[in-house]
């Protein structure tokens, strides 16, 4: 018997690499893949050089993968938030505080890495709970 439900949607881009968008374990956690800011129509970059740009691309790409998992940003517990820049983090925070209200936001962590897939600026991975 399985145990957990590969989820994939067209909405947001296909996994680059050896993994799924996000898999549902036991039909109630989510564990969404880190997702960058690519176009999910054309696999493009969405906002070179601008973490703004490239943070409102990235969570429209975790939206669309919650929606195919029937989960919402009400759903999120948890997410890691990777910056090739911690300078970045204010223009980033701007965005990413749109989807999340302070008083029910999600436990975070925000890390700052040498490297991210492809060069972007920003990759965001989550868990939720449906």
């Amino acid at each position: 018997m399985t145990k957990h439900q590969i989820i994939r949607t067209d909405e947001a881009p296909a996994p680059v690499g050896p993994y799924n968008q996000a898999v549902a374990a036991s039909g109630q956690i989510i564990f969404v893949a880190g997702q960058i800011p690519l176009d999910p129509k054309t696999a493009e970059i969405v906002g070179e050089g601008n973490v703004a740009k490239q943070t409102q691309q990235v969570m429209s790409n975790i939206e669309a993968i919650l929606k195919a998992a029937g989960a919402s940003w009400e759903s999120v517990v948890k997410t890691t938030v990777f910056l090739n820049d911690l300078n970045n983090f204010t223009d980033m925070n701007q965005i990413y505080a749109q989807y999340f209200p302070q008083e029910t936001a999600p436990a975070r962590a925000c890390v700052e890495v040498s490297r991210l897939p492809k060069d972007v600026l920003v990759e965001i991975e989550c868990i939720a709970v449906v």
